[in-house]
């Protein structure tokens, strides 16, 4: 399969390497402004769970348009991660779940209050859709707490949640501090996905309202009927798909070319990951450095005697605890010598 099979299967992947942005998450945002409008007068914005950065740059380039705008928009980026840098964009490494980074946030906008704040924050799925939809509600609600303590009155909280049967809780719990509360599904957000986002607007917390993190915001005891209320007392959530329906279908396989004489070129990603969790992984494959299985046979062809001294050196000790012992220090001699031995690689090749 070659490097551009995925240009095929996804065509927001590679638009979004064609104009520049870091992942194809960007065109949701830009999807969800087109129908809600919510970066009108926005001067402060806050961007949490922000790595690789996708939402920060449509920010950067929304709000910063000429050299006034530059001067006086100040964007924030939140997150565990270390971020490659953006134009425009303050970066923060801090827990959304923790008060000092609210405080952190505040002071880089100066004791003043954001416009916005967006989140596309999400966990790592494990594909049990009652424990993904009940994590992503808990990321949600604590980036709702955050939220709190910086957004000011009349101002908007983007968030992406995972739709499912207890969306209603979500919905009442954002009603609470939010008059206007959407689910929208943008286009660029695939059919099969049970993702949406949480457009509120017009922050208004209850009379007497302070914010504080040691407090859930979610009540774990309510009504188990809450979602099976008939008539008048039944609560729709209100869902919007965005986008345009001429713009491309996030499920559909696109060609290469995707008009006659337009021809094509691949694009490599805009941002390669800084430090991923892979990248041991990748370096002992370049280098030949997996372990790698006997094929059948190979002890018994070859005569006795015939061995090399690496080989009969390294089938000295071949147990796992062993293997993974050598494995640590060839990495270790790798770093500081960039090198080792023919001794120790054959053990990595057994």
């Amino acid at each position: 399969m070659g490097r551009s099979s995925k240009d095929k299967r996804d065509i927001y992947y590679r638009l979004a390497k064609e104009e520049g942005w870091r992942a194809r998450s960007a065109f949701k945002l830009l999807q969800i402004n087109e129908e809600f409008n919510i970066f009108k007068d926005v001067s402060k914005a806050v961007d949490l769970c922000a790595a690789p950065g996708s939402w920060s740059q449509v920010l950067s380039r929304k709000l910063r348009h000429s050299e006034a705008d530059k001067s006086k928009v100040k964007i924030v980026a939140v997150d565990l991660q270390a971020m490659a840098p953006l134009p425009g964009v303050i970066q923060l490494q801090g827990d959304i779940t923790k008060e000092s980074t609210a405080k952190e946030i505040i002071s880089q906008f100066e004791g003043e209050q954001a416009d916005l704040v967006v989140c596309d924050g999400a966990p790592d799925v494990t594909g049990l859709h009652d424990i993904d939809e009940y994590i992503q509600a808990q990321l949600l609600l604590a980036a709702l707490n955050i939220t709190t303590h910086m957004l000011k009155p009349g101002g908007t909280f983007v968030a992406k949640i995972f739709r499912g049967k207890d969306v209603t809780l979500l919905y009442s719990q954002l009603k609470i501090f939010f008059p206007n509360v959407t689910v929208a599904k943008p286009r660029s957000s695939r059919n099969s996905s049970i993702e949406a986002f949480v457009v509120c607007q017009g922050y208004a917390p209850p009379v007497g309202y302070k914010p504080n993190m040691s407090n859930p915001l979610l009540d774990q005891h309510y009504d188990v009927d809450f979602n099976s209320l008939e008539g008048p007392n039944r609560v729709i959530v209100p869902f919007l798909a965005c986008g345009d329906l001429s713009a491309y279908d996030s499920d559909k396989t696109y060609p290469l070319e995707l008009e006659p004489g337009a021809g094509y070129a691949y694009h490599p990603p805009t941002q390669s990951p800084i430090d991923p969790p892979y990248k041991t992984a990748c370096y002992l494959k370049k280098n030949d450095l997996l372990s790698k299985p006997e094929t059948a046979g190979s002890g018994k062809d070859r005569p006795a005697g015939t061995g090399s001294t690496d080989d009969a050196g390294a089938s000295g000790d071949l147990s796992p605890g062993s293997e993974s012992q050598n494995l640590s220090e060839r990495l270790q001699e790798c770093d500081i010598q960039g090198s080792a031995d023919s001794k120790s690689a054959s053990v990595y090749n057994q």
